[in-house]
């Protein structure tokens, strides 16, 4: 993996975990899937003008992608709705790399080497640290952690997906605008049947907030679509689930919650993980 890809993707981790923590921030999350999703939409709708359509071959992968997308943002919002961040942000998104690389391994004939599987399978160690590090000492919040890993299995899904959708798109800008318009207007519709008159109300003290969220979703999931069609996709996917100690250090520092010599540990095997990637 080339170090212009690792910086791109270690970009996405931490815009991905900005986001995920707005989207959280907002109490009522109907509210905040709309915006993120609208917001998504948006940015869509300013780059198709300027990208390449998507190649034939692309469109039942994006078609899949969607649905998967769907699924995953429903899972994401019953857990956040469940739980606490700092505990059903890191199993959801530990559970993805070493899923991915099995999903790699099975449909797209992607084995890694000794080194990346390694620097995978360290790495997720790290990345499972910090997760049952979310979980100490207080009883099991069981609802919460099944959306949370049913998010986690979703997440390699469309990962594995749009891995194989992007490369035969002939255009990641295209793919990524088209995957957003569509997916992204879901929610916001949904929502307005839901809601109905009083919608626009209630989004209104939280837009900017939202909106800014479905932009950095945007940008966070465009280079890791961008870096799928440069790498392998388990590194990518290990890679970019960094973005968990990002995401418990922002539980400390905004929702004020423990980070612990626990996860200093897990976060070094972390580390070691991503180096042995690079090594590969």
């Amino acid at each position: 993996m080339s170090p212009v890809v690792v910086l791109v993707v270690l970009i996405a981790a931490v815009t991905h975990a900005a986001w995920n923590a707005i989207a959280h921030g907002i109490k009522d999350q109907l509210l905040a899937f709309t915006l993120v999703g609208g917001g998504g939409a948006l940015c869509a709708l300013v780059m198709l003008p300027f990208a390449a359509a998507p190649h034939r071959a692309a469109w039942p992968y994006l078609a899949a992608s969607v649905a998967i997308h769907l699924a995953y943002q429903y899972l994401l919002m019953r857990s956040f709705q469940l739980g606490e961040f700092g505990q059903v942000y890191p199993v959801a998104r530990g559970v993805a790399p070493v899923t991915v690389t099995v999903l790699a391994a099975v449909f797209v004939s992607e084995r890694p080497d000794a080194w990346q599987a390694a620097g995978v399978l360290v790495a997720s160690a790290g990345l499972g640290g910090v997760a049952l590090w979310g979980l100490r000492g207080r009883r099991p919040n069981w609802p919460a952690l099944a959306a949370a890993v049913g998010t986690g299995l979703t997440i390699a899904s469309y990962t594995v997906v749009d891995g194989v959708g992007v490369r035969a798109s002939g255009t990641s800008v295209g793919y990524i605008a088209w995957l957003m318009l569509m997916q992204g207007m879901a929610i916001p519709v949904a929502a307005a049947t839901a809601r109905r008159a009083d919608l626009l109300a209630e989004l209104r003290p939280v837009a900017a907030r939202g909106l800014l969220g479905g932009a950095m979703s945007t940008a966070a999931y465009g280079l890791v679509v961008w870096a799928q069609t440069r790498a392998a996709l388990a590194p990518v996917a290990a890679l970019r689930e960094t973005s968990i100690l990002v995401g418990a250090a922002i539980g400390t520092l905004v929702f004020k919650e423990r980070f612990g010599r626990p996860r200093l540990l897990a976060a070094a095997l972390v580390v070691t993980g991503i180096t042995l990637l690079l090594a590969g």
